[in-house]
């Protein structure tokens, strides 16, 4: 009999500019993963959460934004191996509505937030998320990526 499959379960939110059109990028630092390379807000589900909620906690933890879970749009789901075999479930949300601005709560961990145009990400994306913005935006609603 196959072991069971486990895998991380991620929760990710790219916060849209309603104005300008432009998404929020972090530039990650001192995570042991991507250092220097963009990201989205985003993290781990924890236990007793479900995916809005997770990825309504993720984007208060990392930006100070406050997103009400049903502003919360199922943009994306990914399930990603990465080259060490270890793979997860990403599941992506946009948001267009939120309160509060935008803020790098977590400055031990993020070295500056940037807005940037979607369509014209810089290189220094996270290949994956890279990938997966350009998805959301051609209106693909799931990838597999590493397999």
């Amino acid at each position: 009999m196959a072991e069971r499959f486990a895998s991380v379960v991620d929760v990710c939110v790219l916060l849209e500019d309603s104005e300008t059109s432009q998404v929020l990028l972090m530039e990650r630092a001192n995570t042991g993963f991507a250092d220097g390379a963009l990201g989205i807000p985003g993290g781990h589900l924890e236990a007793g959460e479900s995916v809005l909620q997770g990825a309504a906690r993720e984007a208060a933890e990392e930006v100070g934004v406050k997103i009400d879970p049903a502003d919360l749009v199922c943009a994306h789901v990914a399930h990603h191996r990465n080259p060490e075999g270890k793979t997860r479930l990403g599941f992506f949300f946009t948001a267009r509505r939120w309160a509060g601005e935008p803020v790098n709560m977590e400055p031990d961990l993020c070295a500056g937030l940037h807005w940037v145009d979607p369509d014209a990400l810089p290189s220094t994306v996270i290949p994956y998320i890279a990938d997966v913005i350009g998805l959301i935006r051609s209106g693909e609603s799931f990838s597999v990526h590493g397999w």
